[in-house]
């Protein structure tokens, strides 16, 4: 049971402060804070932890612009906030493999991010402000919920969603920010959906090799485009209007398979509907393969990709010409450890049965537990049917597939067998119409096989994804450094070698993830650097990343 504890400079019997409070628990608390303003510098692993003030909103402040260290900084922890305002000369809330309920909360930031959700962190944030920082909110490898909250005045760009994070952000506005409202990369998949986007200095909305869903957005007062889509970005933009905006409105790069559907745009909006093939594209099935071969490292993958390709090109120019075809399972088993690239093949993977005319369209959905299990005997069923109905004529990617058996098995009322019961049902139900990637470690993934009789024979095989080597992963960094405008200094790239050659491969290992997590810390190291220097940097000195940014040197 939680234990109650109040927070208060005043009352007698009541913790001075927050950090005095959490040391006095050990896993679950509910932390009430007497109206006033604290200093605190808050670190939490694991628990399950609410903080929230006694009066509701703006009665407290949590302050700590003397550092520039984050506020607040959880790992693995499940924490609510509600009625605070949290001050911060640096970061305001850093999250790590967390899960944030927000409400009713005023965030004020300074050098970095209001809200960092990390590592397949989870939040739920509704009816709260984002002011001031470098960024209000940034979504890595994350998702979660954004809800009737505003975002205001940051200093670069509003919000962030990257490495595949996949937030609903909805009923928002972001106004203000000094670059892009909303910037999506490095296959973010983020819903955006009645959101008003305002008064900034570059584009509205920005997507770079991701696959978004904007819906019912306005975008408004911006300097440059309403909504900017580079090539290679999927997705669909729909019912969105546009006002005094950069031209052209609705800036659609060649090679974007982004669906537009109209909403009331300004003028010279560069914009149509284009769908995946639904007949073999030769050229669109050389492309692909040739943006697989481009992926860093995953010699073994891409050669396993391509035998499964070449298999279907060949049945389809057999059948083309009257002759027989053996039957085929395109569903797929990607085992490895995390951060080996297994959710941007995948996506690549429907893709190509999009352009071989397999799969209706490329549409890629990617779920997990959560998504599939309910509550209630009967509700998982139901989640999951809804989930694969939704995924017909595309790909729906599990990843971390083996949690569903893995708890299963555990006993009490858990539902993950009935969530597997269901998708070998409807595997078979609709074995034209969709195609199954399960993804996870490989010892687990073979006991998830093992939850049911029929799911081993629904897949065609198992790729295996290995770590990537130490020149591989400086390759990577190399590739984020640039894709951020920095470039890697002299001799930095020979002590990323050494560093990588000295980390510990072991179960736990990201890969790709610990290189982004070395990246984000040399650009927080040079950020430290720079301030230092007492003047303002160049532009040469700002995009330099030096072998002093290096934190394990």
């Amino acid at each position: 049971m939680a234990r109650n504890i109040l927070v208060s400079t005043t009352q007698r019997g009541a913790y001075p402060t927050i950090e005095d409070a959490l040391r006095a628990v050990d896993a679950e608390a509910v932390i009430t804070v007497a109206p006033g303003e604290y200093p605190a510098t808050l670190t939490i692993h694991g628990g399950k932890i609410t903080i929230r003030a006694a009066d509701g909103p703006g009665t407290v402040v949590l302050d700590n612009r003397s550092t520039e260290h984050a506020l607040l900084r959880t790992d693995g922890t499940t924490l609510v906030l509600t009625d605070l305002t949290l001050r911060s000369a640096g970061p305001v809330v850093v999250l790590e493999e967390s899960t944030l309920t927000m409400d009713r909360c005023e965030l004020e930031g300074g050098l970095g991010a209001g809200l960092a959700a990390l590592d397949g962190s989870r939040v739920e944030v509704q009816r709260s402000r984002f002011i001031g920082g470098t960024n209000a909110l940034v979504f890595d490898d994350s998702g979660g919920n954004v809800v009737n909250t505003e975002v205001r005045d940051a200093a670069d760009d509003g919000i962030i969603v990257r490495v595949g994070g996949n937030p609903e952000i909805r009923n928002s506005t972001v106004r203000g920010c000094g670059h892009r409202g909303i910037y999506v990369y490095q296959s973010g998949r983020p819903t955006i959906e009645g959101c008003e986007v305002s008064q900034t200095t570059d584009t509205g909305i920005s997507v770079v090799g991701s696959a978004p869903t904007i819906r019912n957005c306005s975008i408004r007062d911006t300097q440059g485009p309403g909504i900017a889509i580079s090539a290679g970005s999927q997705g669909s933009v729909e019912g969105c209007t546009t006002a005094n905006t950069g031209e052209p409105a609705i800036d659609v790069a060649e090679g974007a398979t982004t669906r537009i559907i109209a909403g009331q745009q300004g003028p010279g909006h560069a914009a149509g509907v284009r769908e995946e093939p639904s007949e073999q594209d030769s050229g669109r099935v050389e492309s692909l393969l040739g943006e697989l071969d481009e992926m860093v490292g995953l010699a073994g993958v891409k050669e396993e990709v391509r035998s499964v390709i070449d298999e279907i090109q060949v049945n389809e120019w057999r059948r083309a010409a009257g002759l027989g075809t053996g039957a085929v399972s395109y569903h797929l088993i990607f085992a490895g450890a995390p951060g080996t690239g297994k959710t941007s093949v995948a996506r690549i993977y429907g893709k190509l049965l999009a352009a071989l005319g397999v799969l209706r369209r490329g549409r890629f959905r990617e779920v997990s537990r959560r998504d599939m299990v309910g509550q209630y005997i009967g509700h998982t069923a139901e989640k999951t049917a809804a989930l694969i109905s939704e995924a017909l004529g595309g790909v729906l990617f599990i990843d971390e597939a083996y949690t569903l058996s893995r708890a299963a098995g555990a006993g009490g009322n858990d539902f993950g067998q009935e969530a597997i019961d269901m998708l070998v049902k409807m595997m078979e139900d609709h074995r034209h119409e969709l195609v199954v990637v399960v993804a996870g470690y490989t010892k687990e993934m073979s006991e998830f096989l093992d939850a049911n009789p029929g799911l081993a024979s629904r897949f065609n095989k198992t790729i295996e994804f290995e770590n990537y080597d130490s020149p591989e992963l400086v390759l990577i960094m190399r590739r984020m450094a640039a894709t951020d405008d920095y470039t890697l200094g002299e001799d930095v790239e020979a002590a990323l070698h050494e560093w990588f050659a000295k980390i510990d491969r072991g179960p736990n290992f990201g890969n790709a993830r610990e290189a982004r997590k070395l990246f984000e810390a040399m650009r927080k190291a040079q950020s430290q650097r720079l301030r230092g220097l007492g003047r303002m940097p160049t532009v040469d000195e700002l995009r330099t990343l030096v072998v002093a940014d290096v934190p394990a040197l």
